[in-house]
């Protein structure tokens, strides 16, 4: 049942999008999905949800979606920088971040979530290779992006920061780890389960995108105010060993390694997550796979 709030999701025909839409419609927000794409004859969510085909490159249509919006939830991108240009990549990620959140703030929306990236830091797809300072890996981290994904996303969140500065739009900004979907397990994950070197770059962290889904509801009905940044990821690993033992193995001394919750837990820190947002993930690789790799 409706409460009243309106929500527009862009992206909503990609793979975050779609959850998003029906997890906030499932919280009982009347939903507005935008898309670059043509509508649908059978759309992949309630049929209560309305769908509009725009381009938020173009600063009108950004403006046009978000009238009497109470929040946005922007999960539009281009995912990664590896099959685009990269000027591609950089000026479609950027521009329209800018364009849905300036057009948010003109139209006075309470609430802006915000997609950004796990690869903010900087050494996921860094072409000089580095790693990480230290794991779990948390909003503190160093950041020096190199590439045009990596750097359009951590743009996108000193926008964010800029539009609190200027207005009474309060933002949340979402650094998803490797998210997965259900077919995503055996595909990617069982992989790395056997041979860890594989995901060395991410430090063996993701997130299932239920789980994300249901941190995007969160931030949605947060109440906090100003531009706060959070890590989403699954709380253990993706391969089931301790995480102490991968980065002795695989990243050396040069890694320090600060104190866990547990043995084999992600080198992604959802702590932050956890006590301002609630976030409490309860979906695992497990769920999905044996501890060998093969589908359950």
């Amino acid at each position: 049942m409706s409460h009243g709030k309106r929500v527009v999701v862009t992206g909503a025909r990609g793979g975050v999008g779609v959850r998003a839409v029906h997890a906030l419609s499932a919280a009982g927000y009347d939903v507005i999905a935008t898309d670059q794409l043509a509508p649908l004859v059978d759309y992949p969510w309630d049929a209560s949800v309305h769908y509009y085909e725009a381009d938020l490159a173009d600063a009108g249509s950004a403006f046009a979606i978000v009238q009497d919006a109470d929040v946005v939830v922007h999960t539009a991108a281009i995912p990664t920088p590896e099959f685009h240009p990269a000027h591609v990549v950089f000026a479609n990620n950027i521009i329209s971040t800018f364009n849905i959140l300036e057009a948010s703030v003109r139209c006075k929306v309470r609430r802006f979530v915000n997609i950004s990236s796990e690869t903010v830091p900087g050494f996921i797809f860094a072409e000089r290779a580095f790693g990480p300072t230290y794991v779990p890996v948390d909003e503190e981290h160093p950041i020096k992006p190199q590439d045009p994904y990596a750097l359009a996303k951590h743009f996108g969140e000193q926008l964010m920061d800029a539009a609190v500065r200027r207005s009474e739009i309060r933002c949340i900004s979402i650094r998803p780890s490797w998210v997965q979907h259900p077919n995503d397990y055996q595909r990617w994950l069982a992989a790395a389960i056997r041979d860890p070197s594989e995901m060395t770059q991410n430090a063996w962290s993701y997130t299932d995108a239920l789980d994300l889904a249901d941190a995007i509801v969160l931030a949605a009905n947060s109440t906090l105010d100003g531009h706060e940044v959070f890590y989403i990821a699954a709380p253990d690993n993706m391969t089931g060993r301790p995480l102490a033992e991968l980065v002795a193995t695989y990243l050396g001394d040069s890694v320090e390694l600060r104190p866990t919750a547990r043995e084999d837990a992600s080198g992604i820190s959802c702590a932050k997550a956890e006590r301002l947002l609630g976030y409490s993930p309860t979906r695992s690789w497990r769920d999905h796979l044996f501890d060998d790799g093969t589908p359950r």
